[in-house]
């Protein structure tokens, strides 16, 4: 079979594909991919056994990422959570797959890495898990009450009702005052978790790109923001992509008021499926909170090929040194150090 290289920018074709195919997410979406290209300079590519002429009804999407710190490699998605190979059948699968393989023992590229959402058929084509995180998604088709009491008592529902008893202020938006307002939470809890900061040109272009499919929705004490979530939407999927928060006033049910205020909308605009994104499995913190909210939990395999692996000893070193800069450099050099990073590792 003969594989054509397609550009998901400019063919028309992909937006149709994307619409209608019930594998795709909001990570194939093109505004995802023209953020990507914008943001950190990445190539979208493109590969499906339908010629020009033919409507689209396969493909796979991936990036060319060329880093001198990283190496170039092929990526289906960086920065995204998961994102399923359009593909019909194990024979497509096959040819696909094999010819993206072809591309990295010609030499070209260090290595290729799809996030799909399945197991198979890919455990067959590439074997290697490189690695693995929860998923977690609610399902919204159950009334709000339903919902409600399926929360965990202490942990959601009562911090739910402690939002309200504080006389939160709910607002969204992607205005620039949203937009600093969650960037300020987000060093803030980047800095916490001992990493740096996502470039602000990312939400940027998040915004720009996607329009009213994005929000920022933040949670205010009096006027201080004190927790913010970024939305996503795609289809009958609405998608919780970053949150952030001030540690010092997390007792107030800041990101519980978001959370179920995203739900209720959600639910009257007719979306059917909230994803709470992906979570480390070496994070159970972050795994307990969304279990808390009746969310359903997967794994999510990530798949390379060929293997590559740092050595334990490097991954600690480099660890050690990231967490001794995040915790020490100022917030104007904890942005820049995201600026400059974050192009090389998606």
């Amino acid at each position: 079979m003969t594989v054509f290289e397609i550009d998901p920018l400019r063919d028309s074709r992909w937006k149709e594909l994307v619409e209608n195919n019930p594998k795709a997410s909001v990570f194939h979406r093109s505004e995802w991919l023209q953020a990507l290209k914008c943001a950190y300079g990445y190539e979208p590519v493109a590969l499906s056994l339908c010629p020009p002429s033919s409507p689209l009804t396969n493909a796979v999407v991936f990036c060319r990422i060329r880093s001198k710190l990283t190496g170039k490699r092929l990526v289906s998605l960086p920065f995204s959570d998961h994102c399923e190979p359009l593909v019909e059948n194990k024979d497509e699968v096959d040819c696909l797959v094999t010819n993206l393989k072809n591309a990295v023992n010609d030499g070209n590229w260090k290595y290729l890495e799809i996030r799909p959402v399945s197991s198979t058929p890919w455990e067959a084509v590439m074997p290697a898990v490189t690695s693995a995180y929860y998923s977690h998604s609610l399902d919204l088709r159950r009334s709000e009450e339903q919902l409600f009491k399926s929360f965990h008592k202490d942990s959601v529902q009562r911090k739910i009702r402690r939002a309200d008893r504080e006389l939160l202020r709910y607002e969204e938006g992607t205005s620039d005052t949203h937009l600093w307002q969650f960037y300020k939470l987000l060093v803030l809890t980047r800095r916490r978790h001992c990493v740096p900061p996502q470039p602000l040109k990312w939400f940027r272009n998040l915004i720009s790109s996607f329009g009213s499919d994005l929000k920022i929705r933040v949670a205010l004490k009096n006027d201080t923001p004190i927790a913010s979530i970024l939305t996503l939407s795609h289809g009958r999927t609405i998608t919780y992509k970053y949150g952030c928060s001030d540690s010092k006033l997390q007792n107030l049910g800041g990101t519980a008021l978001l959370f179920w205020r995203t739900i209720i909308e959600a639910k009257a605009k007719g979306f059917e499926q909230f994803d709470l994104g992906r979570s480390d499995t070496n994070n159970p913190g972050l795994v307990e909170f969304k279990d808390r909210w009746a969310a359903a939990r997967s794994i999510l395999s990530y798949r390379r090929y060929p293997v590559q692996s740092i050595a334990p000893e490097e991954r600690k070193w480099a660890g050690w040194v990231i967490r001794r800069l995040v915790s020490s450099v100022p917030d104007a050099s904890l942005i820049t150090l995201g600026n400059l990073l974050y192009r090389h590792i998606g």
